[in-house]
């Protein structure tokens, strides 16, 4: 098979075209610019454009297929040569349906916690060694890639993103994977620029539940109301399996699961409740609770999931994905919760089409409130690039309803002021959907003052 990526460099799109380079298939891509780590992971497969840039040669006749990424525009040369060819244009969902069709489909959708769910259900089928592929969006400890594809495992497990799934393809990309067994994991308003109305965002999880094969299930959070509703207004012929939070306590920083006081090192309720999801995915494919508690034990997180960077004398480093509203807000207090006698410092990038929205800002109001010092950044870069009109100081204190609150557009001056912050006993939350201007954050949080003689 002769394969050709259009927009290779994709964070989804480069680790498809690694599995099907691994499955043997004849791979060759193209962009107009790659990034790490998928510039460095190409290479290692051998398979980086010798180029950046367009070129309607690489489209011939001989290809079996072409793989448009999100990234690509309708008047990219390589499309239109594709369309002109009449070759077989696939967005990455449509070719991981075709890839999966005869495999028992996995499909976790929601606005938040489904790289999480996905990633507890993966870890938990690789501790028990199980025969399966997967899609997840994040990369995780103990796989090499965010993608595997092979010809033989019966079962995969997808993360399934309600954005669209190609710019020749306006579904969204979970509507695409026809799942056997699905999740939702919660409603939030999000990527409003493509769901313009907050019932329109919603209808496409209603549609979501309708792409279910009969005869399906649907495990879904019960907590969320908005998500309720629409599973009980829901004529597929599916199975619901409704979960919350699950019994658990606190002990020194240390989250139990009840009853057995399995100790996790993962912590906060949004984590619990994908724990709860990912349980009762893993139980449909015969993997019992206790089973389940026994493997879940080691698992560390995805990458920017609650990530620890550094801990050093009482202080705590993370970086989370935290971008939504509803989620800055869960993060936050799950790390106050799981440390009630540290402070907490609170440092969001503002970073989606979403959230540089002024209309949409105000949705952020409170959502620091249980920080003890809160800081959002916003490259102003990002707004060049994305062509939207910068916020002010005041924007962005008025729309959070804080003014202590802390605001920088410069990665240099972020920096200088959390190094010259005391953190001894006071953990730092770093959250973004974004990297912060290119800020190494390791070394930042190695570098930070955590010297109780400095107080």
């Amino acid at each position: 098979m002769r394969i050709h990526f259009i927009a290779i460099g994709g964070s989804a799109m480069h680790n498809l075209a690694i599995a099907l380079h691994k499955k043997g298939f004849h791979v060759t891509g193209s962009d107009d610019v790659i990034f790490e780590p998928a510039s460095s992971r190409l290479v290692k497969y051998g398979i980086l454009p010798a180029e950046m840039g367009w070129n309607e040669n690489n489209i011939t006749a001989d290809l079996d297929a072409v793989i448009l990424g999100m990234h690509a525009l309708t008047d990219n040369p390589e499309l239109l040569r594709a369309q002109q060819l009449g070759l077989k244009i696939y967005s990455y969902p449509e070719y991981i349906y075709e890839q999966s069709k005869d495999k028992l489909r996995v499909v976790v959708g929601g606005s938040h916690g489904k790289t999480t769910i996905t990633a507890m259900i993966l870890h938990v089928l690789n501790y028990y060694k199980r025969d399966f592929d997967y899609l997840v969006g994040a990369q995780l400890a103990g796989f090499d890639t965010m993608v595997k594809l092979s010809s033989d495992a019966p079962l995969i497990i997808i993360e399934g993103d309600e954005y669209l799934a190609s710019p020749i393809d306006r579904r969204p990309k979970f509507h695409i994977y026809k799942a056997n067994i699905a999740v939702i994991s919660g409603i939030a308003w999000d990527h409003i620029n493509v769901f313009k109305t907050y019932a329109d965002y919603v209808k496409q999880f209603a549609l979501f539940i309708d792409t279910i094969q009969s005869g399906g299930k649907l495990i879904y959070c019960k907590t969320d109301k908005d998500l309720v509703k629409v599973v009980e207004e829901a004529r597929a012929d599916v199975e619901k399996i409704a979960y919350e939070i699950p019994g658990h306590l606190v002990k020194d920083g240390i989250t139990y699961l009840m009853p057995g006081e399995t100790p996790l090192k993962v912590f906060g309720d949004h984590n619990l409740m994908n724990l709860n999801a990912a349980k009762l995915i893993c139980a449909q494919l015969n993997i019992n609770s206790g089973q389940f508690d026994a493997a879940i034990s080691s698992f560390i997180g995805a990458a920017k999931r609650l990530e620890l960077l550094s801990s050093v004398n009482q202080t705590n480093v993370y970086k989370d994905f935290a971008h939504s509203p509803s989620k800055l807000k869960a993060t936050i207090e799950a790390v106050k919760a799981q440390f009630p006698d540290r402070k907490l410092t609170a440092c969001i990038e503002l970073h989606t089409f979403s959230s540089l929205n002024k209309d949409f800002l105000v949705h952020y109001a409170d959502t620091m409130k249980a920080a003890d010092t809160a800081i959002v950044y916003i490259d102003e870069k990002t707004f060049q690039h994305k062509k939207l009109e910068p916020f002010s100081k005041d924007d962005v204190q008025t729309a959070f309803k804080s003014d202590k609150l802390q605001f920088f557009n410069k990665p240099e001056a972020l920096q200088e002021c959390l190094l010259k912050v005391n953190f001894y006993r006071t953990n730092l939350l770093l959250m973004s959907s974004g990297n912060f201007g290119a800020l190494d954050l390791v070394k930042l949080a190695r570098e930070l003052n955590t010297d109780e003689q400095g107080i």
